[in-house]
């Protein structure tokens, strides 16, 4: 499936994968842009069966490629069945929509967009395509740029600087800096970097690895546990009441057996429970039923309060069960086990757990801090020596076109400087242009510098307002009949044309002595093959 445009949604995960016919601003596959057009009538709603019925208005570069318009023209007219169409440069249509009263006048066109910048001159209503000059620079570049001035800044973040957010903070925070070195010492300065950076919040996960609970949630869950081992400890007096009382009865079976005067069976008795005499066997009773007696007791207080209570952390008396002796020591010593976490009469107080504070604050962590990089990265169409290209910037370059003309034609051409697309939309452009035009022109010297009422959209409402105004016209307009007589690299020139400069072969010298030979039939036959 082929997706075009807003289609795609965010470009950065398909970055690698995208396919543009544009080799920065000249259509060189022809196949991809008949994706594109496929896409764009079908957006429009052209409903023709086999063919598109409507006269079409397409821009092209300035001075296009003749090879790169034959392609257009072949595509068009031959599988879209178009009735007519007319080619004009973009900013051209934008100057035409921005006319001023006096048409056709003379101007100086600087237009910028997303792969280069333009200098052209209008004279008289038509291009002067003989010195227009192109600079190799415009948005694609400062957003690159901007991008490897972050990344380097922001080492910890470099998957998150991607060129849709450097595009983002071209458009809403970068502006040209009327005079580049004073504005770097002004930067220079703490009070004023403090009160124009500008900061912009990368998105960022709120937990961490390691992350404490809420004081809360860590208070509910050990009262879990404490409930936990208040069943475990009441479980187990129950099952030391029961194996007491059991001990308990055998030892008072014992003495009934010496109070009955069975002696023999007395003694054997005494034998098995390890004992010498019957003063050791009633000291054993007594020691017993105090412990029954303690823990029923325990039991009972446990039951009427809330508070959890443990079995006495001295020595249980000895064991006195001849069959499970070594069963109720283990059960004892679990017990035991227990009892540091608990006070007998006084309670453990809980005491607040206080939430621990990160290191550091997570999202200060992921702002970018914009300062420098504000000018820096809009300053590269002035200076292209900041990211290393060896050409002239749009002062030089308009400096270098004016010189190419008389005092009067400049004068002409200052009076009406026009800035249009979508990379002259840098807050403080137009102060620039007219500080650098100030230090060019001779003193006392007038000028004007114009911004489009709309630098992106007015290219598309000049050539809307060109199209209706000569739609009756043959003015502009290349026929179906123009394209088979004349070829696909033909042009009609108009106010926002390029100039047609057509195709023209040198002339073969005639080769005299291969005719004159051919002509007589002489000469040796291998010379002639």
């Amino acid at each position: 499936e082929t997706q075009v445009g807003n289609d795609l949604g965010s470009p950065e995960p398909l970055r690698w994968l995208l396919r543009s016919p544009f080799d920065r601003n000249v259509p060189v596959q022809l196949e991809l842009q008949e994706l594109l057009l496929d896409h764009v009538f079908q957006r429009l709603g052209i409903s023709s069966q086999g063919c598109v019925d409507h006269p079409i208005v397409l821009t092209e570069a300035v001075c296009n490629p003749l090879y790169s318009r034959q392609m257009m023209s072949e595509l068009l007219f031959e599988c879209y069945q178009v009735p007519k169409v007319s080619y004009g440069v973009d900013s051209l249509y934008s100057f035409y929509h921005n006319r001023r009263q006096n048409w056709p006048c003379s101007g100086l066109v600087i237009s910028s967009g997303y792969q280069c910048t333009h200098i052209l001159p209008v004279l008289e209503g038509r291009l002067d395509a003989k010195n227009c000059k192109r600079i190799n620079l415009g948005g694609c570049q400062a957003a690159v740029y901007l991008q490897r001035l972050l990344q380097l800044k922001y080492p910890g973040h470099f998957a998150a600087i991607t060129l849709s957010r450097m595009e983002e903070i071209l458009h809403e925070h970068s502006y040209i800096a009327e005079d580049y070195t004073e504005e770097l010492q002004k930067w220079r300065c703490p009070e004023y970097y403090e009160n124009n950076v500008h900061k912009m919040q990368l998105p960022f996960s709120n937990k961490l690895l390691g992350s404490t609970v809420a004081s809360e949630e860590k208070q509910e869950k050990r009262q879990q546990q404490l409930r936990r081992l208040q069943e475990l400890n009441a479980r187990r007096r129950e099952e030391k009441l029961q194996l007491d009382q059991e001990r308990l009865d055998r030892l008072l079976y014992v003495q009934e057996l010496l109070e009955d005067g069975q002696m023999d069976q007395f003694h054997k008795a005494l034998v098995e429970l390890n004992m010498d005499s019957a003063e050791e066997l009633q000291s054993y009773i007594n020691k017993l039923s105090l412990s029954v007696e303690q823990t029923k007791q325990k039991i009972l207080q446990s039951e009427v309060n809330i508070e959890v209570d443990v079995v006495d952390s001295k020595p249980e008396t000895p064991d006195l069960d001849p069959l499970g002796s070594e069963q109720s020591l283990e059960d004892v010593e679990s017990i035991n086990e227990f009892e540091p976490l608990f006070a007998e009469e006084q309670p453990e107080v809980e005491k607040p757990v206080a939430a621990v504070q990160p290191v550091f604050n997570l999202a200060e962590y992921h702002q970018l801090f914009l300062g420098t990089e504000r000018i820096r990265a809009p300053e590269i169409v002035f200076q292209p020596s900041l990211i290393g290209e060896d050409q002239a910037g749009i002062a030089e370059t308009m400096q270098y076109v004016l010189e190419r003309y008389s005092k009067e034609q400049q004068a002409i051409l200052v009076q009406n400087v026009f800035l249009t697309g979508g990379n002259t939309m840098y807050p403080g452009l137009k102060a620039r242009i007219q500080k650098e035009l100030l230090e060019m022109r001779p003193f006392q010297s007038s000028f004007q510098v114009d911004l489009a009422s709309s630098p992106v959209l007015d290219a598309w409402y000049g050539a809307r307002d060109w199209a209706v105004e000569h739609m009756t016209r043959e003015e502009g307009w290349i026929t179906r009949k123009d394209y088979e007589e004349k070829g696909g690299e033909y042009l009609k020139e108009h106010c926002a044309s390029n100039v047609y400069v057509p195709i023209r072969l040198p002339k073969q010298a005639p080769r005299t002595a291969e005719a004159s030979s051919r002509a007589s039939g002489t000469g040796n036959p291998c010379e002639q093959a």
